[in-house]
């Protein structure tokens, strides 16, 4: 192993983000084996390569007990995926944690007793702290509270969702549910920007970032809204009478109070950019980084945190990353989505764009198993990227170490103010 190759793994590494299961589920409700092995992204590997619904559906159903059974009716299709980014990492899990160089019927039988060890109180904070050598995580699970998590207060933190604001969905569920947050019902353009504001001011400060993945829903392009328009969408959105076009113009409007928010209160902004996780259904039009240019320039003073290299769209995230001062770049899920195309934007990135501005991991992910596999993928692949930097000539090995240290943690800690967080944290659990 090279003196690079140890830094790397040895380095305590931010995960900025991901979408973890709390203590309590993963304790009483978790998964079994093959749950845990393949109920991450590879379901979407699989279904390409020709599993059946039926055969995916079986896969993942706990209640029945035959894992050979249910492993079988996936295994054609697992021989053909298992060397794909999200294979790999499922190989990973299954080495790394289960001691299982090669998935067979009889190896999933002796994990599944491995697996209910791990399912344990503490375990779950072991396994990312230690396994993975993961500095802390960086969670969004889709919700508004920021509330301490007692299973690790310092280690868990949690980005404040801003995906249903942005995608102008304001339905009468929504209505309600900031009602029961904030004591306030949004009948106007002024009650919902008080309703806005108080959710920041309620959960802001045990907060690490504002997240949103609205790219899912609608496209990435952002105009600015004056409140006239915005009035009249909101009052179409209220009465259920809302178009495309009255959600997109609520959506930006909300987005841009969002993004104001996150400024007064110090917090990077997150937004998912580039592939859909899943099959059958991405409109690429939407998912295109450089559909944030305008909401680049308008909020200079904002931390905008552009996620998952815009694959494949990266060369243009490239670009944007180096032309505007408030852009970083997050390469969480990428390197399971497309870990040769990972390793590239890496080399590529470090020759365009400040080194300043690249997070080298989040996994992505809901069971800590996924993540403390994708972690060592993230490694892997980023010790092969920075290897070839100084087999090229490039870079020394001691730059390639400097540079793999802001990539791993220093620029994380630049970005999110992660020591102001915890210190907030404890300051609401009163220690």
């Amino acid at each position: 192993m090279t003196e690079l190759a140890r830094h790397i793994q040895e380095t305590p590494l931010v995960d900025t983000h991901e979408h973890l299961r709390k203590e309590p589920e993963w304790v009483e409700s978790g998964p079994d084996i093959l749950q845990d092995l393949f109920g991450n992204y590879v379901p979407a590997d699989l279904m390409v390569a020709g599993a059946s619904s039926e055969a995916m559906k079986r896969l993942m159903d706990a209640s029945d007990p035959d894992l050979r059974g249910r492993f079988a009716g996936i295994r054609e299709a697992w021989e053909a995926v298992r060397f794909t980014g999200y294979g790999e990492a499922v190989r990973l899990i299954a080495e790394t944690i289960y001691g299982l160089p090669e998935l067979t019927p009889e190896g999933l039988e002796q994990a599944q007793g491995t697996l209910a060890g791990l399912r344990r109180p503490g375990e779950r904070l072991r396994l990312l702290r230690e396994t993975a050598r993961l500095d802390h995580t960086q969670t969004d699970d889709f919700c508004w509270p920021c509330r301490p998590d007692e299973s690790g207060p310092d280690f868990f933190l949690y980005d404040l969702s801003w995906a249903s604001f942005c995608s102008g969905h304001l339905g009468t569920e929504t209505v309600q549910e900031i009602h029961r947050e904030t004591g306030i019902t949004v009948r106007d353009l002024e009650s919902l920007r008080a309703a806005m504001s108080a959710l920041f001011e309620k959960y802001a400060p045990c907060a690490i970032a504002v997240k949103a993945q609205h790219a899912y829903n609608r496209t990435l392009y952002w105009e600015e809204r004056v409140d006239a328009d915005a009035t009249r969408a909101l009052e179409r959105t209220l009465a259920g009478k809302a178009e495309e076009a009255d959600r997109l113009c609520l959506g930006d409007w909300c987005w841009a109070r969002g993004v104001e928010a996150a400024i007064r209160h110090n917090l990077p902004f997150k937004i998912h950019t580039g592939y859909y996780a899943g099959t059958g259904g991405m409109p690429v039009d939407r998912i295109r980084a450089g559909n944030l240019c305008a909401l680049l320039k308008r909020y200079p003073d904002a931390r905008f945190v552009l996620m998952h290299i815009a694959y494949p769209y990266s060369d243009e995230l490239v670009a944007l990353a180096k032309h505007y001062p408030n852009v970083w770049v997050d390469l969480c899920w990428a390197w399971s989505i497309d870990p040769y195309s990972a390793s590239d934007f890496v080399r590529r990135f470090l020759h365009a764009v400040p080194a300043n501005k690249l997070f080298a991991f989040g996994g992505d992910t809901s069971w800590p198993t996924s993540s403390a596999a994708y972690a060592i993928q993230a490694r892997r692949w980023l010790t092969r990227a920075l290897e070839a930097e100084v087999a090229a000539g490039d870079l020394t090995e001691r730059q390639a170490m400097e540079v793999a240290t802001r990539w791993l943690r220093a620029n994380q800690y630049a970005c999110f103010d992660v020591e102001g967080t915890r210190a907030n944290i404890r300051a609401a659990l009163g220690r």
